[in-house]
């Protein structure tokens, strides 16, 4: 009983100086391109994003990820729905240089509503199979509901200053990761406040502040992101 006890107490400290090691009070940052095109005369298209994160402003990886994938748009019906995959390697905070591959397959419904003349919302729900490095299939729920508000113009338009705010959160298929590791079921939430401009109808950049929280750490970070259709 008292062996057990005592087990539990270490692994627990060993939780905490592992989290830790993030320093939460730096400031990250993100840096990200998104694309999507539509095929001519049909209802397919294609979507990707690149994004660099960091645990500082430069240099300490946090993230590289790469995604892309087939989208389907019914004629009909005001949703668009796709199917991707996304390579992401995920670094260590600090000096430590290691590194933890995972292949991501996901499934999403993105759909917008539009709420008198100024304000534009979107909905998206996700389904992602992750392949983690050295971890067991996992899945993960994701709900992102995103709000635009044009601030110079009610439509979104060329040359329009606009206001993008954004709320996500995941949540765990499953607790077991394999080789008795778990996780919790709550995984993260992220809540972003932004800027963004329309240089022409079809690319917009944007700059704002994400707040990530986990189960075991919360940290802000920069974004700045380039949005393009063609």
């Amino acid at each position: 009983m008292f062996r057990r006890i005592f087990i539990l107490l270490i692994l627990s400290a060993s939780s905490l100086n592992a989290n830790a090691q993030i320093n939460q009070d730096k400031l990250g940052a993100w840096y990200m391109y998104f694309f999507a095109t539509a095929f001519k005369d049909t209802e397919w298209g294609f979507q990707g994003d690149v994004q660099l994160r960091n645990w500082n402003l430069a240099g300490d990886l946090e993230q590289l990820l790469i995604r892309g994938g087939l989208t389907y748009k019914p004629k009909d019906a005001n949703i668009k729905f796709t199917l991707g995959y996304g390579d992401v390697t995920t670094g260590a905070f600090g000096e430590d240089n290691n590194t933890t591959r995972e292949s991501r397959i996901y499934q999403e419904a993105l759909f917008p509503i539009k709420i008198g003349s100024r304000f534009h919302m979107n909905h998206r729900i996700r389904y992602e199979q992750r392949f983690v490095e050295e971890q067991d299939l996992r899945t993960r729920y994701r709900y992102n509901l995103f709000l635009t508000v044009g601030l110079t113009a009610k439509e979104l338009k060329k040359n329009t200053l606009y206001l993008s705010l954004y709320n996500e959160i995941f949540i765990n298929g499953q607790r077991n990761i394999g080789d008795g590791n778990t996780v919790e079921i709550f995984d993260r939430n992220r809540f972003y406040a932004a800027l963004g401009y329309l240089i022409t109808d079809k690319l917009k950049i944007q700059c704002g502040l994400m707040n990530q929280t986990t189960n075991g750490w919360k940290k802000n970070q920069l974004q700045f992101s380039v949005h393009q259709k063609f």
